[in-house]
């Protein structure tokens, strides 16, 4: 087979994946979690801070308690480096990255 067969069929499987991503991601929100629309980052470009679809602005330890209890929607929280760290749900969703959320 063609090298073309075998890119177009991955290229169908990563837009089928695509899809169900965010088919998800909006109905994890019918739960009426909030979730992170825009962050605030250091000199370094590091986030320090959060704002929530309701208008709160959350420092990183508020935000990490919250996402802890399960109270924002698309953020996952793991332990490296002996501490805890926020990141976006891998869903395969580049644009709801926390690092491509715009400043605030």
């Amino acid at each position: 087979m063609e090298d073309n067969y075998f890119d177009k069929m991955y290229q169908q499987y990563r837009e089928q994946g695509l899809q169900q991503a965010k088919l998800e991601a909006g109905e994890e929100n019918l739960m009426g979690k909030e979730e992170i629309v825009a962050v605030r980052k250091n000199n370094d470009g590091d986030i320090i801070a959060f704002k929530t679809n309701a208008g709160r602005e959350l420092d990183y330890i508020t935000a990490l308690d919250e996402a802890k209890a399960g109270k924002i929607a698309h953020i996952d929280v793991f332990h490296k480096y002996g501490r805890d760290i926020i990141r976006s749900e891998p869903d395969g969703i580049e644009e709801n990255n926390l690092d491509n959320l715009p400043d605030f």
